[in-house]
């Protein structure tokens, strides 16, 4: 299978310097990079996929088994780091490819040497000792509106996780980028995501991590953030000066600012 084809995997930037790969979220696609793209791509070569079912990867690849849980997407990162022979790259994953990223790290040490992980959330359903910002009937419902009407709940949900009230074409462009995506397939990505639980993940990391977390975030909450700093050893907790659940988009400079920082000091 031609995996470059398969994710429409694109590489820019600096071809000597280290390699960074920007993974996106949930209903979302490689442009949601694009405004951290050119901070990145004059020191870095910088490559960007689609997971299968979402942009414009090869929808013939999608399969509901292999996508059924975190590991399906998290084996299409690893094949994408094996199809471009890349060696310590640094993942930058935003929302669910945070973990995505975590699993991936796992199952491919030496493709992988560091993270950076945009509001990232191991489980947003809450639990005993737990604050994940979402109660179990909580997420049901958010589903079953999900997969009844897929167009309604992307137009009423894209401006609620993107926040930033005050800037109304930033949920528009997720919203957009939500309607763009087969229903189908995102249902399953959504059940994916939101049913995930990748807790237990966080203690196996070894390599240097970033964690971004908003100051405001009804998809990640700060307890979230917290969480996951705590749980991964000597990771960096970063707390941006922005609100919403795409900082790279509603806080661009902040974003890309702390990124490259965390990049220039592995160097």
């Amino acid at each position: 299978m031609d995996i470059e084809r398969r994710n429409n995997v694109t590489v820019t930037g600096n071809p000597q310097g280290p390699t960074v790969v920007l993974a996106h979220g949930f209903g979302c696609d490689q442009n949601m990079w694009r405004l951290t793209v050119p901070a990145l791509a004059e020191d870095y070569r910088v490559v960007l996929f689609d997971y299968v079912g979402s942009g414009r990867s090869d929808p013939a690849a999608f399969s509901e088994d292999r996508y059924a849980t975190l590991d399906g997407y998290a084996h299409d990162a690893v094949e994408v780091c094996d199809a471009l022979d890349l060696r310590g790259a640094v993942f930058v994953g935003h929302s669910v490819s945070a973990m995505i990223g975590v699993l991936a790290a796992g199952l491919a040490p030496e493709r992988i040497g560091a993270l950076v992980m945009v509001a990232p959330s191991p489980r947003y359903i809450d639990d005993d000792g737990y604050r994940g910002g979402f109660s179990a009937p909580d997420i049901d419902e958010l589903l079953a509106s999900l997969e009844s009407n897929y167009l309604g709940w992307s137009a009423a949900m894209a401006p609620v996780i993107m926040g930033n009230a005050d800037r109304p074409e930033l949920g528009e462009e997720l919203k957009n980028s939500f309607c763009a995506t087969d229903p189908d397939m995102a249902r399953v990505f959504a059940r994916t995501t939101f049913l995930s639980d990748s807790r237990n993940d966080l203690k196996s990391v070894r390599v240097p991590t970033l964690v971004l977390e908003c100051t405001q975030d009804v998809i990640a909450p700060r307890e979230v953030g917290a969480f996951v700093h705590q749980a991964i050893p000597g990771s960096e907790l970063v707390t941006l000066d922005a609100t919403g659940h795409c900082p790279h988009l509603s806080a661009p400079a902040a974003t890309n600012e702390a990124i490259a920082g965390f990049l220039a000091g592995l160097r």
